[in-house]
């Protein structure tokens, strides 16, 4: 259609030969952007003029946060724990239970089409779902409390670890996997010997870096009543007390810095 309405180029070559080169697509890519971008102020009521006049607010609640409240730390130690140990669990119990569905949504391991079909389809449901929203429904079922933040947790990280994990295991060289399945073994003990071996270095280091990356989004799970330090942090911005959030803000930057390094230092390791 574009080259219809924007016939190719005509060029003629030193040798009498002519050839045509295509318009190019920037100028139409650049009017789709420019559309979708005045759709989008439009729909959402964004103003540059609002932004202007209090995004100077932002800077005096940054202000706040910088003088600390450090008698407030005593009362961070706790919810921090509950962050962090609801952190470990549900991306441990993810990592582990996604193993044998990643080897279900894997079209070089499993024959049937219609169980890789619904094992990547549960997977796909599964990353869909944005983890405050899982975190909500675990409320309602398991209550109020850590409970939810580890089952919200664990869902993300199966979904995360799994698809990842399915991707490499049908990358892998079969050679082996057929190899030892000629010489008399079954599937899953050629898929333990032959395959797992090579996604073995990858898996534990996506898991790891899952891991990391769930302290932090564990610490927003208390908007909904999930447990951890976010429910500490959504008192302090309910009643403005913003030096006790930077406390708590202070404290959490420094420990997910340190659980990086060291998740970082084990995945160098491993890769």
């Amino acid at each position: 259609m574009y080259d219809k309405l924007f016939p190719p180029k005509q060029m003629k070559l030193s040798n009498g030969k002519v050839v045509s080169e295509k318009r190019s697509r920037t100028p139409l890519i650049l009017l789709i952007i420019g559309i979708a971008i005045i759709v989008s102020v439009r729909f959402t009521g964004f103003e540059f003029s609002v932004l202007l006049n209090r995004g100077k607010e932002f800077f005096v609640i940054i202000g706040d946060m910088i003088s600390p409240k450090w008698e407030y730390i005593s009362s961070i130690w706790k919810p921090l724990l509950d962050t962090i140990k609801m952190s470990l669990l549900g991306s441990l119990i993810g990592a582990v239970f996604a193993i044998p569905l990643a080897v279900l949504a894997s079209s070089n391991i499993i024959k049937s089409n219609i169980v890789v079909a619904i094992a990547k389809i549960v997977l796909s449901i599964l990353r869909t779902l944005p983890t405050l929203v899982t975190a909500l429904v675990a409320t309602f079922i398991f209550g109020l409390g850590t409970m939810a933040g580890t089952i919200a947790i664990f869902l993300f990280t199966l979904a995360y670890v799994g698809k990842l994990l399915y991707e490499q295991i049908e990358s892998v060289d079969m050679g082996a996997f057929e190899a030892m399945e000629s010489a008399g073994m079954t599937r899953v003990q050629a898929f333990r010997y032959a395959v797992f071996p090579q996604v073995l270095p990858n898996y534990l280091s996506t898991s790891l870096f899952c891991f990391e990356g769930n302290v932090r989004y564990a610490a927003i799970l208390g908007y909904v009543g999930a447990g951890g330090i976010g429910l500490i942090l959504d008192e302090g911005l309910s009643w403005r007390d913003y030096p006790s959030v930077g406390m708590i803000l202070l404290v959490l930057i420094i420990t997910v810095y340190l659980i990086e390094q060291v998740s970082e230092y084990f995945r160098k390791k491993l890769v």
